[in-house]
């Protein structure tokens, strides 16, 4: 039987979030080429729905359990053993809600737009299809279908609505990512592979790839592939030189989504298939990826810290907040790993605020450097209050949601590792300093009337743009237990796979289903392969 419990009631909502999306992208095709307000009408309500559907599963999840709920399993290439199983548990959930909720976002901003607003909205919603079935997908070959999906309208994103630089950083950030995709998918064709030689037929499922009798250097070697790939979307130090590139050329729908969003994807992945395909390399590699998202924290910091551009400043800050996060899953304990995922909650609600407000800034006066800003309050005093808001957010002031987050991971680092947590501690000195600088610079800088005087403050738009981000900050910095009680389950599941006893008792049992030719295939999966619950 499979180690994953697969809850199967309300099945039909996973499959509907995911395509819910292709239902705006197919009914775009029928709006007239010059009606760009019908055309946003359209996708805003199609991204509603995929918002409304999530609400849904957030309201019926089931937070006493650990199984994997809402399953959805259907027959995709049964030759080779890949089908399209779809469950979700606490840390997906969430993550499946703020993608929604920033996606939602930025179509309601997307006026800016105006250069053939049809297909840069259409990429939003394709963008959407990719990382909700990433999120939920549980077989390895649609994880990499819809892994892949993500580069499409990405490239596009940033191709074709970028800066002056754009084909550059767009052909940085898929060359990038589709190299260690690649190797990712090698791996996943050699786990099926190998499941067929010692079960007697080839399977993508990954409670399927968690029985595998796999040796160490086949362990070890396989998540080095896996762990690359992720390693690159996170981005982890010393792999990130794409971001920058992005995230500076990427109009600010395609920023929002890619800090909002994108960069929890290698997160995620090292959660989802690393820890329980990969238990022993994950505990054998753990000081290392704690000690390059150290490096990745302190290093970002500094770099932002010296930056003349707004956006670059903000972009790295993601390197230095998301090297955060790799440390609170390398510490892998209770307390770091639901830091982790929480902070990337918070990471996704305040960097994408941030990058919101840079676009406000731009389209005020099309430039982003620093110096070209100064007295900025004394025109903007609603905009002064909002970025004030979200810069103590991402600093991670106490009572704001950044707070939580960064506590827990750091509380759970110095369990793993007191060295590595002291000087973890420093990022967060040094993303107080930069972030402060940053603001008084462009708020209380040398007012200049020749530079300042066009400035108006913020308008409706973009009052309700901001007006939930800024309710996040202090709903999840108050109560955070909403999110965390959610979070609790999936993340003692998680670190189960890595305990000790847990390892030892996997590899009794891996090794009784390699024991002889018999017992390859029970009467149990040839009735049931996947070990679903109906």
């Amino acid at each position: 039987m499979s180690p994953i419990e697969l809850q199967m009631q309300g099945s039909y909502l996973l499959p509907l979030l995911v395509v819910s999306p292709f239902f705006g992208i197919a009914l775009l095709t029928l709006v007239p080429e010059k009606r760009d307000s019908l055309a946003r009408n359209v996708s805003l309500f199609s991204s509603l729905l995929s918002f409304a559907i999530s609400l849904v599963l957030l309201k019926q999840y089931d937070a006493t359990t650990s199984a994997f709920q809402f399953g959805f399993d259907a027959p995709w290439l049964d030759t080779f053993g890949a089908s399209f199983t779809f469950g979700i548990d606490g840390i997906s959930l969430w993550l499946i809600v703020l993608t929604t909720f920033l996606t939602t976002l930025v179509l309601f901003a997307s006026p800016s737009i105006h250069e053939k607003k049809r297909a840069y909205l259409s990429c939003l919603l394709l963008l959407e299809v990719g990382m909700l079935g990433t999120f939920v997908a549980l077989d390895g070959l649609s994880f990499y279908l819809f892994w892949e999906l993500m580069l499409v309208p990405m490239y596009f994103l940033i191709g074709i609505w970028g800066g002056s630089r754009k084909i550059y950083a767009a052909l940085k950030f898929v060359l990038y990512t589709a190299f260690g995709s690649l190797l990712m998918l090698v791996a996943m064709v050699y786990l099926a592979w190998t499941h067929n030689q010692q079960f007697g037929s080839y399977s993508f499922f990954l409670g399927d790839w968690m029985r595998l009798a796999l040796s160490d250097g086949q362990e070890l070697s396989l998540y080095a592939a896996f762990a690359l790939a992720f390693a690159i979307k996170i981005p982890l130090f010393p792999l990130h030189t794409w971001l920058p590139d992005a995230h500076v050329e990427a109009p600010t729908g395609g920023s929002v989504i890619l800090a909002g969003v994108l960069l929890k994807m290698g997160l995620y992945g090292l959660i989802r298939f690393g820890v329980p395909v990969f238990p022993n390399a994950v505990v054998e590699t753990a000081w290392v990826l704690g000690f390059l998202g150290v490096v990745g924290i302190v290093y970002g910091a500094l770099v932002a810290w010296v930056q003349t551009d707004i956006k670059k400043l903000v972009a790295y800050s993601s390197v230095s907040h998301l090297g955060f996060c790799v440390l609170g899953f390398a510490a892998m304990n209770l307390q770091g790993l639901q830091g982790s995922v929480l902070q990337m909650i918070n990471h996704g609600v305040s960097t994408a605020a941030l990058f919101f407000i840079v676009g406000v800034l731009y389209d005020r006066k099309h430039t982003r450097e620093i110096s070209n800003y100064g007295g900025v309050v004394s025109v903007m005093p609603k905009f002064a209050f909002v970025y004030l808001v979200f810069t103590l957010s991402s600093i991670g002031l106490p009572l704001t949601n950044g707070f939580v987050g960064e506590f827990l991971i750091l509380l759970g680092a110095f369990k793993f590792d007191w060295v590595l947590a002291a000087f973890a501690v420093s990022g967060v000195v040094l993303g107080a300093m930069y972030m402060l600088s940053l603001y008084r610079r462009v708020m209380f800088g040398p007012i200049d009337e020749d530079k300042n005087g066009d400035l108006s403050d913020l308008n409706l738009r973009e009052g309700i743009v901001f007006a939930p981000l800024l309710v996040l900050v202090f709903v999840i910095g108050l109560f955070p237990q909403t999110i965390l009680s959610d979070l609790e389950p999936a993340s003692k599941k998680t670190i189960e796979y890595i305990t000790p006893s847990k390892r030892a008792s996997a590899a009794v049992d891996k090794g009784d289903t390699t024991s002889s030719p018999e017992t390859l295939q029970t009467v149990d999966a040839k009735k049931n392969p996947r070990g679903l619950n109906s």
